[in-house]
């Protein structure tokens, strides 16, 4: 029950990036439009003359800042559309185009309720919004999530649905957004009486984190660094950003909850003369911790690395160094030591929740879009001035952290002989972590060597990714080779359950999409023998005819030699050597029977070339058959080439009837 509950935490996690991505965009927008349409920022700078009311570059700042803000503003409809794409298994169009719908028919159906029942003034006060023009409850990302999740299990639960005759045409896909109508239409009317007690509750939690004062602050911070290794931070730190738990505050008249949507809307309000620290705890923390205490760890692996090794370990902390600073994606970096020195990442965590409790004491306003890199200081720190921020503390803290980091990580490296990338005995594994090696390979080779890490094509159930790792899961555990994974150029492998998860870094989006590309490839089977291919219903045995052995294809030998059917490894050789079994290099269990019924010649005319465990290429040489001898004691020489393991969603497909070369394309394995 755990395992579930964690797979589906992670699925809901990574659904939670595709809307997220687009805060960078949307930040990046808003932030330099807001700081440059600024009138107190451009007379600091004096720069009026040049960006001020009247020129060119004002209306271009105006509407990048519109631009930006319209994002920050609508969030809960691309949330309800994100979560559902994230979620749905397949069609994820047609589930976008569900949430949607369902979006606006719940908050209309609300906004009916609320003018059935008087109008809004006999809500709470704030308890209103407009919500695209609709005015409904002030339910914020929660509705949009609470759309995405419903709306995606209704798509997986009937996107296939066949309806009777008369109402096919609105079967399968057309069903989904029929059905989520219906049922949002009666979820409006239920949010009307029970979303105001759940929003009165949300805002308490809220008062609740406020008043926990600088002990909340670490707390946050130290969770949020604790939960990146199971992929969960993004569950954790959502409700605080987007939703009233991180807080409330009226800005410009308009009551806004959730801390980065506080922070972008005073971002647009140029009366605002300090950003409000209570919305920016919850993000300025990662600042001294991303631009300075992880480059300090960096730089301590680095001087701690063998001589010898040196060089190559460069390669890898530089670059995880300067992701880090530049765009605060940390992942690399982190993953990097967790794995050898599990207690280094304690103490990393201990040292993130300071770093927040750090900003928070010194009054720091910074805000930030999707991680705290330079960039985002630089947007909505330097850019917005120290007045407004008190930006010039993440550079006095931080460099206090640089110098802690790189001497309390070089002590506990070298006193606890921590292996860390560089310190490894003997030829070691630094070049597995390079980019080079990782670029070097063609994008195939890569998804192959992944697809056969995860246990091959048959064992893989769905994958997907977030913003640094691919996520994916199995349908047996067991055989997910960690090892294989991390020699595809991951900075490391988590496992729980049936969920993998494999570090990347930000290039993940691209190996995703190399991947599923991969998967979508039948995988093929080619013929170990020259002969006579037909189905293998046709072989003269009730039990391969029957496919209770599995399915496949049946050959009519007529050559000497068997080959391996694709690249692989051999799994076993029967005692009696009329049979090999083979596992491709994509997972696929086979059985390579020659004859049937030869299991009785207790050996005679078979003489096996292999050995259990070898690990060959396609068209090597397995066996040696006598074929005199063969034809005159077989029963038959139809040679049965069986699946063993087929899932469900996996179809047989004959590429080849009649003669047949061994090496040639015997069938494939298509998914369904």
């Amino acid at each position: 029950m755990k395992d579930k509950i964690f797979g589906i935490l992670q699925r809901i996690g990574r659904s939670f990036m595709l809307p997220i991505a687009i805060l960078p965009v949307a930040g990046l927008l808003l932030g330099i439009g807001g700081s440059l349409t600024n009138e107190t920022m451009l007379n600091t700078y004096h720069l009026m003359g040049i960006f001020g009311p009247g020129t060119v570059f004002y209306i271009i700042f105006t509407v990048m800042g519109e631009a930006g803000n319209v994002v920050f503003a609508n969030l809960p409809v691309l949330f309800a559309m994100g979560v559902a794409i994230g979620m749905a298994k397949k069609e994820k169009d047609v589930a976008a185009l569900s949430a949607v719908i369902a979006f606006f028919i719940m908050h209309a159906s609300i906004s009916a309720m609320i003018t059935i029942n008087g109008g809004a003034d006999m809500l709470l006060s704030g308890a209103a919004a407009s919500v695209m023009g609709i005015t409904s409850l002030q339910m914020g990302v929660f509705g949009g999530i609470i759309v995405g999740l419903g709306v995606a299990a209704l798509h997986n639960r009937f996107y296939k649905i066949e309806l009777p005759q008369v109402l096919s045409f609105f079967g399968g896909t057309r069903f989904v957004p029929i059905i989520s109508a219906l049922v949002y239409t009666a979820v409006g009317i239920l949010m009307f009486f029970i979303w105001p007690p759940i929003q009165r509750g949300i805002y308490g939690i809220g008062n609740l984190v406020l008043q926990s004062g600088y002990a909340g602050t670490f707390l946050y911070g130290l969770m949020e660094r604790a939960l990146i290794p199971f992929g969960l931070h993004h569950v954790f730190y959502l409700p605080f950003w987007q939703t009233g738990v991180g807080g409330t505050l009226e800005v410009s008249g308009q009551l806004i909850e959730g801390a980065q949507n506080i922070f972008f809307a005073q971002l647009a309000d140029p009366s605002v003369g300090h950003f409000a620290v209570s919305a920016t705890r919850f993000m300025s923390g990662k600042f001294p911790l991303m631009i300075f205490g992880l480059p300090g760890a960096a730089l301590a692996m680095y001087k701690t690395a063998r001589p010898e090794k040196q060089k190559a370990a460069a390669g890898l902390l530089l670059s995880a160094a300067l992701t880090s600073m530049l765009t605060g994606i940390t992942e690399p970096l982190e993953f990097t030591f967790l794995f050898v020195a599990p207690v280094l990442y304690v103490i990393h965590c201990i040292f993130a929740g300071l770093a927040y409790m750090f900003m928070h004491i010194c009054n720091v306003g910074v805000g930030m879009t999707f991680s705290g890199g330079l960039i985002d200081l630089f947007l909505f720190g330097i850019l917005q001035g120290n007045k407004k921020t008190g930006w010039l503390w993440i550079v006095v803290v931080g460099l206090v952290y640089f110098v802690i980091y790189y001497f309390l990580f070089s002590f506990l490296i070298r006193k606890n002989d921590y292996k860390t990338p560089g310190r490894e005995e003997g030829n070691g594994e630094v070049k597995l972590y390079t980019r080079k090696d990782v670029d070097a390979k063609k994008e195939d080779s890569l998804s192959k060597e992944i697809c056969i890490g995860l246990g091959g094509k048959a064992n893989i159930s769905d994958i997907d990714c977030c913003a640094t790792r691919l996520r994916c899961t199995v349908y047996d555990a067991a055989l997910v080779d960690d090892a294989r994974l991390r020699a595809t150029g991951a900075s490391g492998v988590i496992r729980k359950g049936l969920g993998v998860q494999i570090i990347y870094g930000p290039k993940v989006t691209v190996i995703k999409s190399d991947l599923e590309d991969f998967l979508d490839h039948p995988v093929i089977i080619y013929s170990p023998f020259d002969g006579i291919a037909d189905d293998i219903t046709t072989a003269p045995d009730e039990g391969f005819a029957g496919k209770m052995m599995g399915d496949g294809a049946a050959v009519l030998v007529q050559g000497s030699y068997v080959t391996a059917p694709a690249d692989g490894e051999v799994t076993f050789v029967f005692p009696t050597k009329h049979a090999i079994g083979f596992r491709t290099a994509d997972g696929i269990e086979l059985l390579i029977h020659v004859g049937i019924d030869t299991v009785a010649l207790e050996g005679k005319g078979f003489e096996i070339l292999t050995e259990e465990g070898a690990v060959v290429k396609c068209k090597d040489l397995l066996m040696r058959l006598d074929l005199a001898y063969l034809k005159e004691h077989a029963k038959s020489l139809v040679s049965p080439v069986v699946c063993s393991g087929l899932e469900e969603n996996q179809k047989i497909n004959l590429l080849k009837e009649g003669e047949i070369k061994a090496g040639e394309p015997l069938f494939e394995i298509r998914q369904v």
